[in-house]
């Protein structure tokens, strides 16, 4: 499937790229290292989807528009407020506890951009947590040292099988990235532009 597009992967998160290889693309990852910040009146549900297309321009602006380039970004928010990688290990359990018994949302933002046109949208997960035991809690942590990881915590993980009860909404997203909304866009993007 689009194998003659040139595909970049903004991102250079291990998770989004075992995603696009198992949905059988081939791509390059391509970084940037633009600051994600964003304006704070910007509603928070729509903080992915911004800082998703800063990232998808930053890359843009280096490669000609022939290039396909995926960008994305994820946040997981809870009470509306926005639990991100950790700092250090006590923050990682601090995290994990705060989830602990209780539900969250992962949204992620994607952006993508072809032969000059963009297009942005957000995908949104209920993750809903068994109460984690302090043991768990430390264990995990331990074990698989979350701290590359939004929210503490990676769902295709141990804690994923162990501590959540269950979800509402696409598994992939909370992975990284929902591929199957990502691969429709991209027909659809990849269509429009090759009829004009």
């Amino acid at each position: 499937m689009f194998q003659h597009l040139e595909i970049i992967l903004a991102s250079g998160s291990p998770r989004r790229k075992k995603l696009l290889e198992e949905a059988e693309l081939s791509f390059t990852v391509k970084t940037s290292d633009v600051e994600e910040t964003y304006p704070n009146s910007l509603p928070k549900m729509m903080i992915p989807e911004f800082l998703a297309a800063k990232k998808a321009e930053a890359v843009r602006k280096v490669f000609s528009n022939n290039k396909f380039i995926i960008a994305a970004d994820t946040i997981v928010l809870q009470d509306n407020k926005i639990l991100g990688k950790p700092k250090n290990r006590a923050d990682a359990i601090f995290k994990l506890k705060s989830l602990s018994g209780a539900v969250h949302q992962v949204i992620t933002g994607v952006c993508l951009c072809y032969q000059g046109e963009k297009k942005t949208f957000s995908a949104s997960t209920n993750v809903f947590f068994k109460r984690l035991s302090k043991e768990i809690v430390t264990h995990y942590v331990d074990q698989y040292h979350p701290l590359d990881k939004a929210g503490a915590y990676g769902i295709q993980e141990w804690i994923g099988l162990v501590g959540i009860d269950r979800i509402e909404g696409d598994y992939f997203n909370v992975v990284g990235l929902p591929v199957s909304r990502v691969l429709a866009e991209m027909f659809k993007m990849e269509h429009l532009v090759n009829k004009s």
